[in-house]
Order: C-alpha cells, then structure tokens, then sequence
C-alpha cells in the first residue's frame, strides 16, 4: 500500500458499492492536484466527489449501454472490450460502473474516473493523454496498483490499439518532441541526460541501494534484497568478462561507479567511467576516493564520441537505449576502437520487440530521446563493428523484480523526498511513480527484455573468457 504523505479520504460509496472486493482494502487515494498544476492541458482540474451515489444499474449488455456514451467515453471502453481473460471495473464521474472481463477470473482492478475530460483526452493524445490525466489526478486504481492495471492492458491488446491509432495532436507533439531531442547531435545528448539524471543525488539516494546502482538487477532468490540483486548483477558481468588484475576497464554510461568500484574492489582492474551527468560524476568520484580507489579509477565527464584510448575490457550498462538509432553504428564502432586486440565487451541494455521504441510520454517526461533498440539490430551493428557475439542472455524478468523493488523504496521515502524542494510535489510524485509502475508492467507483461551481449574484438576466441556463467 502507497504512503502518500498525507491523511486521505475513504474509498467513495460507489466504489465500495462497484468494487466490493476492493473497497474493504482501501485506505487512501492519490493526493489531490492543483488547477494550476492541470492547467498545461488546457482543461481545469474537477476532483472527485468525496462520496458518489451508485446509479441503478440497466439491463442493457454492456454493448448497448456503450453505444449510447458520448464518444471519447465510448471509445476508452470500446478499447477495454477487448478484454477477454481479466477483471476491471471502470467507474465514471457519475458514478456509473462498467465491467470489463470476467469477475473473479483474476485479481480484481478498478479504475476511478475523476474528471469527465479525461476521456477526450486519452481519444485525442492516446497514451500520452492517458498518462498525463494521471499526472493530473484524473484517474486512479483503486489500489495503486497500476502494474496489473497496465498489465492488463497489454495482454487484452488494448494498449496495442491505442498505440497504433493515428491522431494529428499526437503526431505533432511527438515530432515536435523527437526534433528537440534527437541524440545524434551532442548537446542534445547532454540535455536529455540532464533531464533525467541531474535530478539531485539525494533524490536517487532515497530509492536506490547503496551501490546507487540505475540498472536491471539479479535474482537468485526471492528474498534477495535490491544491493544483493545489485552485487549479483555486477558479479556476473565480472565473470562473463573473465575480469583478470592488472587488466583496465571502460564503462560507457557508468553512473555513480557501481561498476567499477565492484570490478576493482573484487577484480584487482583499474578503469575509467564515463558519464555525461554532472551530478552523477560528483558522487561518482567522492565514492571512489572514500574507498581509496582514486589512484585506480576515473570518471570523465564526456559524451562517449569524445574519448580515446583502449581498454583490456569494455562494458555499458543501460546507457544504449540513450544513443538513437542514427548513433547505433557510431557507438559499436567506438566500441570497437576503445578494445584492443582479443579484447572483450559487454553491452547491457533494454530491448523492444515493438514498434515502439520510445513511447510519447515516455520521450517527454521520463527518457527525452530514447531509442530502444530491438535485439536484430544489436547482432547487425555489432558484426558490422567486427565484433562478433560470443554469449547473449536476457534478463526480463529480473528487471521487473528490480522495478518493483524501486517503486517499493520510492513511496516508502515519498515524505523524505519530498521535503528536499519544491520540485518534488504531487505531480512529481505521480510521474515517477506511473513510470516505475509501467515499466514493471511492460518487463513482465509487456514487449520490453533486457540483453546482457557478450562480444570480442580479433580472432579466435580465447577459451580463457567463458561463454557461459553460472552463480550459486
């Protein structure tokens, strides 16, 4: 259950009228937002009835009923009639409720429905109005749980519908998104890296593990906390890499250090990290030297184009889904050229198997210029490198635990959090959350895989390096 920061009113009648599977269980709701806050949609903000009257229910199929809506309704619950194996109640501003899938076939869901504009909204902008009417306390899940609410979405098609619907407004504001910040060019790269990872590191610190580490984790087990899972995932990178002392390694996109400090502490390697986060790099570099590695590890803060030199080992952990299609060969190719002969690397990063490769709401709030590839383009650009594949392994499921783990973490520390400025205020909140939330949706219901790829440069092979690990 979320901890919102505040006292919260009780569930509306009609949900616990609607939802009685559900209305028992809740306690709060998400924190109200200001008119001023929903006011870059062009709509004011109409919160919720404290309490709402359940209207009589007709004898109408559900199909009749909806034929009669106005259309922006008309079309979201169309979408939500694809619906076959699931459990959603939808609940409108008047209080009226409509039941999608077959009850009691799986964990129930409801979706509360504030504000009436809700609906030309998401028929106008899709995706993008979906999730922006959430920012703006549009609408809820009952129980905060908006992976199964996605989720749902996902496996009945629904979102695949809305995706693929082509509407003017949304086709101008992804253009005019996509033009300010394609990463071909190196400020724009510099600025869509900022806008992320330059929120504070007390920000990061509050939902992070102590290796501040911004990555798909590993499990081994279900107990396993987010560091072990963290300690696991560089472990095993280390083994694939067959790490050796003495050797020097390159990390593209390094973070705070997590990687490197975890590759010289255990590995006996020096290194260099690259990371185009001011604030990162601060941190970065203070956790190094407080464990007595500064003479052996430095952070450069550079877009990964500007560097030189070469390295026994290379490695980059989700900093690809930054570089853009147009870049993808630039960067194999710089990979190429920072290993030396019989070097070996390793490309750690989210794969689609959609046509989708940066969602528009995702490109403008959370990842301005994201490009996830999908996995045949990584095997072309990498042998067009010449550097061929020794080991690919994909660890989807893992980064829904470590997602999961986050949003856990995220609203457990909402109030400390909050109170380090303004910037942090409900509409923050609801962003970051729907984000976390989606993406464990997307890693366990959804189209999104994280590839760890193994490569080398020169011929042949060495059996020194393995092609495959396993952790006990």
């Amino acid at each position: 259950m979320l901890r919102w920061g505040k006292a919260l009113p009780p569930a509306p009648a009609a949900i616990a009228a609607h939802c009685p599977r559900i209305a028992p269980n809740l306690t709060m709701k998400a924190p109200q937002t200001s008119d001023q806050d929903a006011s870059m949609t062009g709509h004011s903000r109409a919160h919720a009835p404290e309490t709402l009257s359940p209207s009589p229910q007709t004898t109408a199929s559900l199909q009749d009923r909806i034929r009669q809506l106005p259309s922006g309704e008309r079309y979201l619950y169309e979408l939500l009639s694809l619906i076959k194996t699931g459990d959603l109640t939808v609940i409108n501003p008047s209080g009226e409720a409509f039941q999608f899938g077959v009850p009691g076939s799986s964990m129930p869901l409801c979706l509360q429905i504030h504000n009436p504009n809700t609906y030309d909204r998401i028929f106008a902008f899709g995706s993008l109005g979906f999730c922006e009417a959430y920012m703006d306390g549009w609408w809820d899940e009952a129980t905060n749980n908006l992976v199964e609410l996605i989720g749902l979405l996902y496996r009945s098609n629904a979102y695949g519908k809305a995706r693929d619907r082509f509407t003017l407004g949304l086709f101008l504001k992804v253009m005019t998104q996509r033009l300010r910040t394609v990463p071909t060019r190196i400020q724009n790269s510099r600025q869509n890296v900022q806008h992320h990872y330059d929120l504070g590191n007390e920000f990061y610190q509050h939902f992070l593990d102590p290796t501040m580490t911004y990555s798909c984790g590993y499990q081994l087990q279900e107990s396993d906390s987010l560091e072990q899972m963290q300690l696991q995932k560089y472990e095993l990178i280390c083994r694939k890499l067959a790490l050796k002392p003495g050797e020097t390694l390159v990390d593209i996109g390094c973070g705070w250090g997590g990687m490197l400090i975890y590759a010289a502490e255990r590995y006996g390697v020096s290194g260099t990290g690259i990371t185009l986060s001011v604030e990162q790099a601060k941190l970065a570099q203070q956790r190094i030297d407080e464990r007595g590695l500064g003479d052996r590890i430095k952070i450069l803060i550079s877009d990964y184009r500007e560097i030189h030199g070469q390295y026994d080992k290379f490695v980059s952990i989700g900093m690809f889904e930054h570089v853009g299609k147009g870049s993808f060969a630039t960067f194999m190719e710089k990979a190429a050229a920072l290993l030396k002969p019989d070097g070996v690397g390793m490309l750690h990063t989210i794969v689609t198997q959609s046509t989708e490769r940066n969602g528009a709401w995702v490109d403008k709030y959370i990842f301005p210029g994201g490009y996830a590839p999908q996995l045949h383009e990584l095997t072309q650009e990498l042998w067009a490198a010449k550097l061929p594949i020794a080991h690919c392994e994909n660890l989807k499921p893992h980064y829904a635990e470590t997602l999961k783990r986050w949003a856990e973490n995220f609203s457990a520390h909402w109030p400390e959090i909050q109170a380090l400025g303004d910037l942090y205020g409900d509409r923050f909140y609801r962003m970051w959350y729907l984000y976390l939330q989606s993406f464990e949706a997307s890693f366990r219901y959804g189209g999104l895989h994280v590839y760890q790829l193994l490569f080398y440069k020169g011929k042949p092979w060495r059996l020194a390096v393995p092609l495959s690990v396993e952790l006990s």
